[in-house]
């Protein structure tokens, strides 16, 4: 592995050993990545303030908004025809590793369903949240994700990732304490936490997503293309909007769907753009998340993940004018912090590994020449 060209592969070198991402030149790679990181982060963060632009302007409908998050999944057949390589003929062993199609769509089913439960906990943790206070306790995934990240990808813990665990759960703590938290109107003290307890599950959940999304590319799927990026997103998206479609029907909140449209405050054609715009930008977000497991590892692309997280609360500051108190500045500035940690870690990885590319080479060399004496 070549860590000179790709400095943050060293995070997950399980899953890239075989990787076709290695062949690329050092600013092909960043190029692809950083359009990832761009896709994430400006997904993710419009997609929150558009849900709660949602729930603001008269929206109440849970499922609705658990419906949006996967159900852009069409537009994405777009990329995955041009991305698609061309069919070359399958030798005997390539078609002996590859898996069976039973299990692929049990794969996709059961991340599916998962897809589904988180998505519904956001839902609801936006309803009782303010966009900035739900944005920094979903930083706590960056905390989530280490754990799993250690048991399902063999990611190592380190005195740097421990503490940055410690200050984003600290960061949590201060604002499910926070008695001068903003709510939205007409949420109690009840719905408040239960917002809370929700998001704080959902980022739980999410982190869990991720790892097994990682381990599915690790040892389920193991093709090394980005159609196989768009191809998880798609059949994972479809299965949980169909879970979700079940939800809105058997809860019987789409027979509410005209009257909330009426009565949304900004009118009906602001309410179906709002509606296509969450769908859409939660694809955008949604193609970064998973690009970026693929090409580097679970745990980096939460990092990317958080600190968009940090940034939305500015972002709800000047959109919604979100109270921004004490406390949630420290809170901010806390996962901030968590942040950094995690990338002062990834550059010691990055160091020590060159180092070791370094020596390697140096080793080898110092062969070449012994046997040409």
């Amino acid at each position: 592995m070549n860590y000179d060209r790709e400095p943050f592969l060293i995070m997950d070198g399980n899953l890239m050993d075989q990787s076709p991402f290695l062949k690329l030149g050092r600013w092909q790679w960043w190029l692809m990545v950083a359009t990832n990181i761009l896709f994430l982060i400006v997904g993710q963060a419009a997609a929150v303030l558009l849900g709660r632009f949602y729930y603001d302007q008269g929206g109440n409908s849970e499922w609705m908004a658990t419906f949006v998050q996967t159900a852009g999944f069409p537009i994405l057949f777009i990329p995955l025809f041009l991305l698609r390589p061309s069919r070359k003929p399958e030798t005997s062993t390539s078609s002996s590793t590859s898996p069976s199609i039973k299990l692929v769509a049990l794969l996709y089913f059961v991340l599916g369903l998962v897809v589904a439960g988180d998505n519904m906990l956001y839902s609801v943790g936006l309803l009782y949240l303010s966009a900035s206070t739900y944005s920094l306790i979903c930083a706590t995934q960056l905390a989530f994700n280490a754990v799993f990240s250690y048991f399902l990808n063999s990611q190592k813990m380190t005195a740097l990732i421990l503490n940055s665990v410690a200050i984003l759960s600290l960061s949590a703590a201060l604002i499910a304490v926070n008695e001068d938290s903003e709510v939205p109107s007409g949420v109690n003290k009840g719905n408040y936490f239960l917002g809370f307890i929700c998001t704080l599950g959902a980022s739980a959940l999410y982190s869990l997503l991720l790892s097994l999304m990682q381990l599915s590319f690790q040892k389920v799927l193991k093709r090394e293309t980005f159609s196989v990026v768009l191809e998880m997103q798609i059949y994972t998206s479809l299965v949980a909007t169909c879970v979700s479609t079940a939800g809105l029907f058997a809860s019987g909140e789409w027979k509410g769907l005209p009257q909330e449209m009426e009565g949304f405050r900004s009118g009906r054609v602001p309410y179906v753009l709002t509606l296509v715009w969450t769908a859409i930008s939660w694809q955008v977000c949604a193609v970064g998340v998973v690009g970026l497991i693929f090409a580097v590892s679970s745990l980096f692309s939460n990092v990317i993940s958080t600190l968009s997280l940090a940034i939305t609360p500015l972002a709800a500051l000047i959109v919604f004018h979100d109270k921004m108190n004490g406390v949630k500045v420290i809170a901010m500035l806390l996962a901030l912090c968590g942040f950094c940690s995690y990338i002062y870690q990834n550059y010691l990885d990055d160091v020590n590994a060159r180092k070791m590319e370094s020596q390697s080479q140096s080793h080898t060399h110092d062969i070449e020449e012994s046997h040409h004496v």
